[in-house]
């Protein structure tokens, strides 16, 4: 399924999981996601769960408390009505605090617990026990119930998730449970977070770039959630720079055979032909660029085999602020990622 092929209906989707492999650009992929989602006033809330405060810079905001924050107004529809993203940095310490006061109802001990330290050990000697609270939070937004009392309900929650190579441990919290804890209420969240990660409301989508180690990745994490029974989303192929040669001018310049009258007349026509070893510094720069299109075709290929559905976004000259956010955003819903 390639770009052009009909995309399919994501209005179902309430869970959004954005991986991808570092480099590739997914917390901005994640970040115009929720823009996209976010519009004809709809809520989103766009979640993290790496600690790097990326959601913050790329906003132009204060460092995220643990508390659902809004960060910017959505991308407005064609009536102009636009809803709103929240944030949500997700530390499993926090996590851990809330589901001890919500569940066993132990706010000053929680605390007391937090200050020895003890919190810190179990999440440090039992991994999986982390990656349960961490996707219990992002279950719990997306499923509110009455013990969220006041909880804002959102249309749909991203998740800027660990990278490619981690996501299937990350996601399958009972497979990284079934050594540590066969029963009891940590199993229990376990097995009720897992009825939404395999479920139609869920869809990982996967980002990359045209390049062969990012598209391996991109392969073998498909492979790794399909195994899992994970359900996959779509490829977003990142940082598509612009055409700027046609096929045939393509050709000429990887040969070496374009034409360097018509170059050097097109310079004089800008006054530039008097520039020192200018031309010599554009041919090369030619043929380096018909190679890098080359690479990327034959990654191209490799992508749309993949049979999924795959969104591009354009390199930003001017790189990613909040402006670009918005252009991308704009994009991945005019493509149909975000409905």
């Amino acid at each position: 399924m390639t770009a052009d092929s009909p995309s399919p209906d994501w209005s179902q989707v309430d869970l959004h999981v954005v991986t991808g492999k570092g480099g590739t650009g997914k917390s901005t992929v994640a970040a115009a996601l929720a823009l996209a989602l976010a519009s004809a006033g709809r809520h989103v809330l766009l979640c993290e769960v790496e600690g790097r405060q990326g959601i913050a810079r790329m906003f132009d905001v204060d460092p995220l408390p643990y508390a659902e924050t809004r960060v910017a107004r959505g991308l407005a529809d064609e009536c102009g009505r636009a809803g709103s993203v929240s944030a949500l940095h997700i530390d499993p310490e926090s996590a851990l605090m809330e589901y001890l006061a919500m569940y066993y109802k132990l706010g000053r001990a929680g605390r007391a617990l937090d200050r020895f330290g003890v919190i810190e050990f179990a999440t440090t000697i039992a991994p999986g026990v982390r990656d349960v609270l961490l996707t219990g939070k992002v279950y719990e937004a997306v499923q509110r119930n009455s013990r969220c009392k006041g909880a804002v309900t959102y249309d749909a929650v991203v998740l800027d998730a660990p990278p490619t190579g981690r996501i299937t441990q990350f996601l399958n919290v009972n497979g990284e449970l079934a050594g540590l804890a066969k029963v009891g209420p940590i199993k229990s969240q376990a097995d009720t977070v897992m009825t939404l990660f395999r479920s139609p409301r869920t869809a990982v989508h996967l980002v990359t770039l045209l390049e062969e180690m990012p598209v391996q990745e991109t392969a073998d994490g498909i492979a790794d959630l399909q195994a899992a029974d994970l359900p996959v989303g779509g490829i977003v192929v990142n940082l598509v720079r612009s055409r700027d040669l046609d096929g045939e001018a393509l050709d000429a310049a990887s040969r070496g055979t374009l034409d360097t009258e018509q170059i050097r007349a097109d310079l004089a026509e800008v006054d530039l032909d008097d520039q020192p070893g200018l031309l010599d510094e554009l041919l090369v720069e030619a043929r380096e660029h018909a190679e890098r299109r080359a690479l990327e075709e034959s990654q191209r290929e490799i992508v749309d085999a993949l049979g999924r559905p795959t969104y591009r976004l354009p390199l930003l000259a001017g790189g990613v602020d909040l402006g670009g956010l918005y252009e991308l955003a704009e994009s991945l819903k005019e493509q149909g990622l975000a409905r």
